[in-house]
């Protein structure tokens, strides 16, 4: 399936892209709080409520918050311009956890933390579909242009990264909620997402260029969602974010039960480490296979091993299985993102992003809703049967559509939206 390294460019050759340190370094601080969100709310309100059933179910309603607003975001950028989105997309989402983070501490009901968990949901700002739409515009992914040999490295290099940020920031939170105040992470968080995403909104000269459509509004206003393989995809990531939700929860309150919660940081750091290790892998060798063989290849591993999590009652067990776990969710992660560039033009990549980045929030949603629930009621160990759950059944969906995910002959056009939107030539 895979051929030496030497044969595709490099990390080496891709960081020394002109213009690419300008959005990494910001686009990392900024992202850094996406993985911070949910465990930190997860830990403030089980704090100020004694349950994780209410505390999964707030972070819940900011991850179907962020589910629904994040394909919109990622549509606004295409057509304004990034700048445009995040200047006060990160103000606002700096209010909203601040508001959400004093309505926890002074005991607020159920309802108002629900209502302020809305748009702390609905204003994550996107950096991640940002940076990854930054990348296709300056290694050429562009009508006309034959695409740079870079672009699969870039797409394993951002599931790295996000890996990485999954390796910090849970630990991160986690530690500052027990070690210093259990609001400090949710401090921080809204604090990085504010100074990183005025950051990386400043950088000019790597923003996309907003493209607009000859033909008439309703090809500017087409969606991503409207290609097959894009709807395909979001179901598959719906069981990613519940692989991601229901450990969350189900780690923090298998360490309640062992008597140690400041495990929970260390068994999702090595859940997340795996991660990151298999998606530097996977950027390093060059794939004979497709996207989409490597993509039902990664998922089958991916429900094989969550299968087994319920069963293990040790840490040392859980920890080595949560390995295992992460190792082959980047397979999954960056054949996705692989996929998109080849099935979506590239005036609505953005969105197409942020539609599966958006997919695995309300699949994290869900899982951390229903896992909470059920480790409140049954214990961590049944808690760990929604990642099974959730991957079965996208697992399911991927193999019976896996047609819709072969890309578009050259020269080839598939229609961008209902039958009377005329067809649009794929890049």
């Amino acid at each position: 399936m895979a051929s030496t390294v030497s044969d595709r460019p490099g990390y080496g050759q891709l960081l020394r892209t002109p213009g690419a340190w300008t959005f990494l370094l910001p686009g990392f601080a900024a992202r850094q709080p996406f993985a911070m969100l949910t465990i930190g709310i997860v830990l403030l309100v089980q704090h100020t409520t004694g349950s994780y059933g209410s505390a999964g179910a707030v972070a819940a309603v900011t991850g179907v918050a962020m589910a629904l607003f994040a394909p919109q975001t990622g549509k606004l950028a295409d057509r304004f311009g990034q700048r445009a989105v995040l200047l006060p997309g990160v103000l606002v989402h700096a209010a909203s956890v601040s508001a959400l983070t004093a309505l926890a501490l002074a005991d607020a009901p159920l309802w108002a933390l629900f209502a302020a968990a809305v748009p702390t949901g609905a204003s994550v700002p996107q950096i991640g579909p940002m940076v990854r739409a930054r990348w296709a515009a300056v290694l050429g992914a562009a009508p006309g242009r034959e695409p740079s040999p870079l672009l699969p490295t870039a797409a394993a290099f951002e599931s790295v990264t996000d890996e990485f940020t999954f390796v910090i920031g849970p630990v991160l939170a986690t530690a500052l909620c027990t070690g210093v105040h259990p609001a400090a992470g949710l401090v921080t968080e809204a604090v990085l997402t504010l100074v990183g995403g005025l950051l990386f909104a400043a950088q000019h000269r790597t923003q996309p260029a907003v493209r607009t459509a000859p033909s008439g509004a309703d090809q500017r206003h087409a969606s991503a969602l409207s290609v097959p393989g894009v709807r395909v995809l979001a179901v598959a990531f719906l069981g990613i974010g519940a692989v991601f939700g229901g450990m969350q929860v189900s780690l923090t309150a298998f360490a309640e039960e062992v008597g140690s919660p400041g495990v929970n940081g260390l068994l999702y750091g090595v859940f997340a480490a795996g991660n990151m290790l298999a998606g530097i892998a996977c950027g390093a060798i060059a794939w004979k296979s497709g996207p989409r063989r490597r993509l039902l290849v990664g998922y089958t591993a991916l429900t094989l091993t969550a299968s087994g999590l319920w069963a293990m009652h040790s840490v040392p067990l859980l920890a080595g299985l949560g390995l295992l776990v992460g190792l082959s969710i980047a397979p999954a992660l960056i054949s996705g993102y692989t996929l998109v560039e080849a099935l979506v033009p590239a005036s609505a990549r953005t969105e197409a992003f942020t539609w599966l980045t958006g997919s695995v929030a309300l699949g994290q949603a869900a899982a951390v809703t229903v896992a909470g629930r059920l480790a409140d009621a049954h214990g961590a160990s049944t808690g760990f049967l929604v990642p099974l759950v959730g991957t079965v059944l996208a697992l399911i969906t991927l193999m019976t559509l896996r047609s819709r995910l072969s890309p578009p002959a050259a020269g080839r056009t598939v229609a961008r939206g209902v039958g009377h939107r005329k067809p649009v030539t794929v890049d």
